[in-house]
């Protein structure tokens, strides 16, 4: 096991690699302590947590409503949850995103910590303290910046999950090396055989990597001011096409970054062959580069992006793999681009 510890805004929060979560009391007390457990955990691995009260809910995101927040909020209420209760989520991103939100509202915030259980949650929904829910059509829409007590990360519960949830990850750990860490892109390269059979070595080394860029970034720019806008590269289509397309998240950030890093090559001087290989690289990690959404119903979502101001987006565009830069396109360029691009490809 290693230990890691970042703080955000003086808040210590360790991070535990390698950990088990049938280790869990070791880090927090069963006597006082309620778990949000994804349904498919619970299914595979229920049996590590028997000791623990547990409310059991679907990790889809149909989840992140706040129909749900609403039965979680009287699960707690029933269970009679007080400020000194601590909320664990179990699961992926989903979870995660929902038992943050849910602590950080119930009572005007009690304590909360994560096990992440699949790749993508380990390398980027746990980290950060950006925790939500959907509101309608508009994805994120509500949801706090507030840190966990600490992020558990055990390895042995991403043996169970499906190929889609792996590549899902991938996408992330794509992102991160496109923005800010060449070598990792190089990597990634590199290692695609060993990382596509799981290779313990290999995807302890991404998650722990992952998770140290994502902290870093975060560190500099908790509120999202500044350098964490980064983190969105990608996401801006991402988004939308996975409303629309109805596709997993890491599908759906895939599209998205091929787009962007089309739009690079015109306005921020990536070249053409760093472009190519980024697109080659997603697809090499079986995940989806083609658009199939209409072009203006991809803008119509631009209008309830987060990062919009007034008639701009703050977009995530590449100088080079490794290197990113923020830069507020108007809605009208974003879109004239996005169906040109769309148009283009299609041919």
């Amino acid at each position: 096991m290693k230990n890691k510890q970042y703080v955000f805004s003086g808040k210590k929060v360790p991070y535990y690699f390698g950990e088990t979560i049938a280790n869990l009391s070791q880090y927090a007390d069963p006597s006082r302590t309620i778990l949000v457990v994804d349904d498919q955990v619970e299914h595979f691995h229920g049996h590590l947590l028997k000791d623990w009260c547990k409310i059991i809910i679907p990790g889809n995101e149909s989840s992140k409503e706040l129909r749900v927040l609403e039965r979680l909020m009287h699960d707690l209420i029933r269970l009679e949850a007080d400020r000194k209760t601590v909320l664990i989520g179990i699961g992926g991103g989903v979870i995660t995103d929902l038992t943050g939100f849910a602590a950080s509202i119930y009572m005007r915030g009690i304590p909360y910590a994560f096990a992440p259980t699949t790749l993508l949650a380990q390398v980027d929904a746990s980290i950060g303290g950006k925790n939500g829910i959907d509101f309608g059509e508009y994805k994120n829409m509500l949801g706090v910046i507030r840190q966990p007590e600490f992020l558990l990360f055990d390895d042995d519960v991403l043996s169970t999950l499906p190929a889609t949830e792996w590549y899902n990850g991938f996408a992330e750990i794509i992102k991160y090396g496109c923005i800010t860490d060449a070598p990792l892109f190089e990597f990634l390269e590199k290692n695609i055989g060993r990382a596509l059979v799981h290779d313990k070595e290999v995807i302890a080394y991404l998650v722990e990597r992952s998770a140290e860029i994502k902290s870093l970034i975060v560190q500099e720019d908790e509120l999202e001011g500044g350098a964490r806008k980064l983190l969105n590269f990608g996401h801006t289509v991402g988004h939308a096409v996975e409303r629309i397309e109805h596709i997993a998240h890491g599908q759906a950030v895939a599209k998205g970054m091929c787009i962007a890093s089309v739009f690079s090559e015109k306005l921020s001087g990536l070249s053409n062959k760093s472009k190519e290989r980024i697109i080659q690289l997603i697809k090499d990690y079986h995940l989806p580069a083609e658009i199939h959404s209409d072009p203006a119903e991809i803008s119509h979502y631009f209008n309830m992006d987060k990062k919009r101001e007034k008639q701009s987006i703050h977009f995530i565009l590449l100088k080079k793999i490794g290197e990113a830069i923020i830069e507020p396109l108007p809605l009208t360029q974003l879109s004239s681009l996005l169906e040109e691009t769309i148009a283009k490809r299609k041919s």
